[in-house]
């Protein structure tokens, strides 16, 4: 059995998933969202983001571990800006634990598991709970995007 780590990259809400299985076949999977607060300085919510990935990281021992690519809007540039420092102590975390990393861009993530790659946030959620077999909603959205980048990385992997 394979664990993989996804990762929806944001600085007010990181969200995680985490599916272990082979192939099409999952056999557990949990989810969950770090939030940071607005108040705090910059620097603080940034590592929060990483000392709460590197717990995770400790505790799942995952195979590989998939993170939403960076990207911007032209409209709003800081944000991009910003999300790539999350981005960073993210991906340090998993290089301080030698995990393998894949980086997926979020149309390519929405075709895989849509067959849109302009799919809603609510289609990638129905999407993602028809994979896991789950039932009841994922939320919030981070966290069922975060377990779309896993699954990806489990139809993926060949480890």
């Amino acid at each position: 059995m394979h664990t993989i780590i996804g990762i929806d990259p944001g600085l007010a809400a990181t969200g995680i998933g985490i599916v272990g299985g082979r192939g099409l076949e999952i056999s557990q999977f949990a989810y969950g969202v770090v939030r940071t607060e607005p108040v705090c300085p910059l620097s603080e919510r940034l590592e929060k983001i990483f000392s709460s990935i590197q717990k995770v990281l400790e505790d799942e021992k995952p195979h590989l571990m998939v993170i939403e690519d960076v990207f911007s809007l032209e409209k709003y540039p800081k944000s991009g800006i910003t999300l790539g420092k999350v981005c960073g102590v993210i991906l340090l975390a998993a290089k301080k634990k030698d995990i393998p990393i894949l980086e997926v861009p979020v149309r390519e993530a929405k075709q895989v598991l849509t067959g849109n790659g302009n799919a809603s946030k609510q289609q990638l959620e129905k999407a993602v709970r028809r994979a896991l077999g789950c039932s009841r909603q994922i939320k919030p959205f981070h966290a069922s995007d975060a377990l779309g980048l896993a699954l990806i990385g489990l139809y993926r992997s060949r480890l």
